[in-house]
């Protein structure tokens, strides 16, 4: 497996399995930085919880992510206005904005490297785009600015930018959060029958459960195996490249993104769905040459995000008829503040209080979206292709990813090692020999 630069410049904690039989009142299965975030509210306001993670705490998604803290998620308030309303689009930036200013307070707590940065959108082509995000923003009361340049090594027709946004390393934060939390590692949700959880060797009882595992481990509710697909994408860390004193990306795909952490530039892109075939490092590493001719490649990872079929996460109520089951998924892009505003909604409707953002994430709203259908003509498609091996999710046809040496499911996002390995869900267990 490719390190990450946080994986290889931090040292996590580590806890014991459970062993015995446990009865508790919130249960988050997932030990990346929603669940961790999750426990720590919970932990905070005295509740009883546990939270149990199938293999090591951060040992999934969150040790690769770029680490941006930002309420500037590409192009997103034109759209949510045109498909929504002003409100849901100011409550969309209300909360994101409001995670920024709580990483700011754990960051005080638990020096994670933070550091104040602007976070811009670009575009290389048709302006008129951003100029229509810039008149969402006023609408709804959000700061920003429009820029005709950027410090960047190749031409763009327009950018806009958030000021006093963030950037951290991901698992400094967790391993100073972490200790003081109730965790197990190594125990992995097996099967569930009402609020009980069987793992390998215990069951669980638990009054609410929470699903924070990325991809949702659950079928047969929420149509999630719809509702979402996964996104591959790329990460080069780059020495001797001149750091932009800023947080960049591009609009709808039309550029890298880039960042500093140290004397170092990360250099995203490549991306592509997760089992067909895209640019990948190849493409990524192609740019950077073209950008940094200069720099040299210390690492490299690549990252996969749960795509949402309208841009925001899924965060609360599972099901229509789940009560006492939640859900926190479909980050997109943007994991890192989606964790937090997944802590700030669902902290307070396990504990059964009201949360302004509640109604804007909640995984109950419409899902006529064109996405829903691409997503089950592409499963169906997968589904009867005649080809082995199979994916032990939901049966569908796997792809061989040469670049990456991994068998990966184009339906939803699993990946496997040439052995049949499990390397990332929704899957839950290896791939079956073929």
């Amino acid at each position: 497996m490719i390190n990450s630069l946080w994986a290889d410049t931090a040292k996590l904690p580590s806890f014991p399995s459970l062993e015995h039989d446990l009865k508790t009142d919130i249960l988050i299965i997932g030990g990346g930085m929603a669940g961790l975030l999750c426990a720590c509210a919970l932990n905070r306001a005295c509740a009883d919880y546990a939270l149990i993670e199938a293999d090591s705490i951060c040992s999934g998604v969150t040790r690769n992510t770029t680490a941006k803290i930002t309420s500037q998620h590409g192009l997103i308030y034109d759209k949510l206005i045109c498909e929504y309303d002003e409100e849901t689009a100011r409550l969309y930036y209300e909360a994101n904005q409001a995670a920024i200013s709580h990483f700011r307070k754990l960051a005080a707590e638990y020096p994670c490297q933070m550091e104040t940065k602007s976070a811009f959108v670009y575009t290389t082509g048709d302006s008129e785009k951003l100029e229509k995000e810039l008149r969402a923003l006023e609408r709804i009361g959000a700061k920003a600015r429009y820029w005709d340049s950027l410090p960047l090594p190749f031409e763009v027709t327009g950018a806009i930018e958030f000021e006093d946004q963030a950037q951290f390393h991901p698992l400094l934060l967790a391993a100073g959060i972490a200790p003081g939390l109730k965790i197990y590692e190594h125990t992995p949700a097996r099967g569930f029958e009402g609020n009980t959880v069987y793992t390998d060797k215990v069951r669980i009882e638990a009054k609410k459960i929470l699903i924070a595992t990325h991809f949702p481990l659950i079928n047969k509710h929420g149509g999630y195996f719809l509702k979402l697909y996964q996104n591959r994408s790329y990460v080069l860390a780059l020495e001797n490249a001149p750091d932009p004193a800023g947080m960049f990306i591009g609009a709808e795909g039309c550029g890298p993104s880039i960042r500093s952490s140290g004397e170092l530039l990360l250099f995203g892109g490549g991306a592509h769905r997760t089992g067909k075939k895209g640019g990948g490092y190849a493409e990524l590493e192609a740019l950077a040459r073209s950008c940094y001719p200069r720099a040299g490649i210390k690492m490299r990872w690549a990252a996969q995000d749960c795509m949402s079929l309208d841009g925001i996460p899924y965060i609360g109520r599972y099901g229509k008829n789940t009560p006492g089951l939640y859900v926190a998924t479909g980050f997109n892009k943007w994991g890192m503040s989606s964790s937090m505003v997944s802590a700030m909604v669902l902290g307070d409707l396990l504990l059964e209080r009201e949360n302004p953002y509640a109604k804007v994430f909640s995984p109950q709203r419409s899902s006529m979206h064109p996405q829903l259908l691409l997503n089950a003509l592409h499963a169906v498609g997968n589904l009867l292709t005649p080809t082995r091996p199979r994916c032990p999710h939901m049966g569908c046809a796997l792809k061989w990813n040469e670049e990456e040496q991994s068998w990966d499911c184009p339906c939803h996002g699993s990946r496997f090692t040439a052995e049949g390995e499990l390397l990332d869900g929704p899957a839950t267990g290896n791939m079956k020999k073929h």
